[in-house]
């Protein structure tokens, strides 16, 4: 299985973040997907020892909620997100990045 990693991630005027991948592939990825999907613990939950923790979802959205002020590297493996709600804990790794752009996650 090859490595694969984006060469290019750029937001866009329409409301997506599109992915160019070392693979040749594009993925166009709406900014409500993404932040629907972020991957950490205070939005998809988390387990510790023999207990789950499942964070309950508000109807409501804060304003900013699916925008992004600013996109961060982390390390060559990820990146993460501040969205404009103040939201900036989850780190879209490469792997969790292509499954959202793959419609899998």
């Amino acid at each position: 299985m090859q490595n694969l990693y984006p060469l290019q991630i750029k937001k866009t005027n329409d409301g997506k973040l599109t992915v160019k991948w070392s693979d040749e592939r594009v993925d166009e990825i709406t900014l409500t997907k993404l932040r629907d999907e972020c991957p950490c613990a205070d939005c998809k939950g988390e387990s510790v020892i023999f207990n789950n923790y499942i964070p309950i979802k508000s109807p409501f959205k804060a304003a900013g909620f699916y925008e992004i002020s600013k996109i961060e590297s982390v390390g060559n493996y990820a990146i993460q997100i501040h969205w404009k709600d103040g939201h900036n804990s989850g780190i879209y790794s490469w792997d969790i990045l292509r499954q959202i752009g793959e419609n899998k996650k």
